[in-house]
């Protein structure tokens, strides 16, 4: 444990971060956990806008807190797009 009273307060403010962290990764996996799952099921696409709208805009979010890398943040929007054009795509033909 820590001995100083600097290394008191980095423990906490480690601990209050980490506890804030946990949460937008938690709400991270739910987003993307329903995008996936709205993409897999739903037939109507401007339900499936509208969610991929929502992911990207908490992705984005995410992002700008620290939590997850810019490059993560694209990767995954990036990802989630071409799921719903490959749906898009094979329904159309």
């Amino acid at each position: 444990m820590a001995n100083h009273k600097s290394a008191e307060k980095r423990a906490r403010q480690n601990k209050k971060r980490y506890m804030r962290n946990k949460a937008y990764r938690t709400r991270l996996k739910n987003i993307l956990k329903k995008t996936r799952y709205v993409i897999e099921t739903e037939s109507d696409a401007s339900v499936i806008e509208a969610q991929l709208k929502e992911a990207e805009r908490v992705i984005r979010k995410i992002c700008s807190k620290g939590v997850i890398h810019q490059n993560k943040a694209s990767r995954l929007i990036s990802r989630l797009h071409d799921r719903y054009r490959k749906k898009k795509a094979s329904q159309a033909s």
